[in-house]
């Protein structure tokens, strides 16, 4: 019976291993949709909106589309199965970048507003590449595939900023013009990548049972896992969305800004190939807390100057942290549902994510046109001493739990 098990799991982990490396592939070319948006959003935003506070609204859109698109992401993976949601996905990317296009080509923020919202629902989607990794996974492989998914990201890093920084003036007086025309390409290739997942329609054993949503929800491991990356995202997307229009109100190049996005997100994907290996060798609540440290350490740097350095320094370590928290904190999600589970609890936790993400952005530019970088900087701490904290109890009442189901496996003493 053993032997057989441990056959099962050899199989399901060399099929894992083969999506994993399309998915990887699929979130490389994804990760570039972000990082034009990222890397050109605010510009754009300040040069077509009627008001320089507006000018992060569109980044915020493409945050709401991350929210909006969480929740349909898993109903449809539920009833058709993952590659039908990948597919959609990709379409939405498309959108993207021809809506992205004309509306630069017709002055039109609102229309611009609407490609970013589209971006979000194409990144919506892509959230769930790390999940899918894991997908019939063994139980010690799946935060190794969750992050060598991650890693795909490292070459968006490079793919991204360098897609803005060769094609952004090639339709003059129309800047990024071109360079989104080049993000709805690259949205095709991640689509024809995606159709070759091993992602079938769910079993209909699959389809039925399981807990109820609120009891999974309930539990201090989920709380902890959904609230720490609630905190992670969020705060990373806030310092990251400011810091091109901050730094073009410093007096830095658009340059300047590209190349630190484009580390920015080598840095968040970049510690992916051993973050898993650290999750399995150190656990997954040490990795997170570690992140979110560093996520605080990368606000301090913020706060230290506004040099061209500064920034870069500030964005990586920004990135790096990133990485340790989210990832950790996905590694947690996945120890808190049970396989038929699965899609409900992944999409209520990125719903959360990204839910909280978009009531946040929305107000990054605001924060920055009134109050400064500083100020966004500084709204980083509290949320990160919170998470720590909770993340803290959580991790004592897990040991508390187990200590006294020793207890109690040991029986009455005599």
């Amino acid at each position: 019976m053993l032997d057989a098990t441990a056959t099962a799991e050899i199989v399901d982990d060399a099929r894992a291993r083969a999506n994993v490396l399309r998915l990887a592939a699929a979130q490389a070319l994804t990760g570039a949709n972000s990082a034009v948006i990222f890397a050109t959003g605010s510009i754009v935003g300040a040069t077509l909106a009627p008001d320089i506070s507006f000018a992060t609204v569109p980044l915020s859109m493409y945050v709401l589309g991350l929210a909006a698109g969480t929740l349909p992401t898993g109903m449809i993976s539920r009833a058709y199965g993952r590659r039908i949601a990948f597919i959609i996905g990709t379409g939405c990317g498309v959108l993207t970048g021809l809506i992205g296009a004309l509306a630069i080509l017709q002055g039109a923020f609102w229309l611009f507003c609407c490609a970013t919202f589209f971006g979000g629902l194409y990144g919506a989607v892509s959230q769930s590449y790390r999940f899918a990794a894991a997908d019939g996974a063994s139980v010690a492989f799946r935060p190794k595939a969750v992050s060598w998914v991650m890693a795909g990201g490292v070459f968006a890093g490079v793919l991204g900023p360098q897609l803005v920084q060769w094609t952004m003036d090639i339709w003059p007086p129309y800047l990024f013009a071109f360079s989104f025309l080049m993000q709805a390409f690259v949205a095709l290739v991640a689509m024809a990548v995606l159709s070759g997942v091993d992602a079938p329609k769910p079993a209909a054993a699959d389809m039925h049972g399981g807990r109820p949503l609120f009891e999974i929800a309930r539990q201090p491991r989920f709380i902890a896992a959904a609230l720490c990356g609630v905190i992670a995202y969020p705060m990373m997307n806030l310092v990251m969305t400011s810091a091109p229009l901050a730094m073009k109100m410093c007096g830095l190049t658009v340059s300047d800004s590209n190349f630190g996005i484009q580390w920015h997100i080598v840095a968040m994907y970049g510690p992916s190939f051993f973050t898993g290996s650290l999750i399995a060798r150190f656990g997954a609540p040490r990795i997170v807390a570690l992140g979110l440290s560093l996520e605080a350490a990368a606000a301090l740097i913020g706060l230290s100057g506004i040099s061209a350095m500064h920034f870069w320094a500030c964005l990586i370590v920004l990135g790096v942290g990133w990485n340790f928290a989210f990832i950790g904190a996905s590694a947690l999600v996945l120890e808190t549902h049970r396989p038929q589970e699965r899609n409900k609890v992944q999409a209520f936790n990125d719903f959360l994510v990204f839910g909280v993400m978009a009531i946040g952005s929305f107000s990054s530019g605001q924060l920055l046109a009134h109050y400064g970088w500083s100020m966004v900087n500084m709204v980083v701490f509290p949320p990160v001493l919170l998470g720590l904290a909770v993340l803290s109890l959580a991790s004592f009442a897990r040991r508390r739990a187990k200590l006294r189901e020793v207890d109690e496996l040991a029986g009455p003493t005599i």
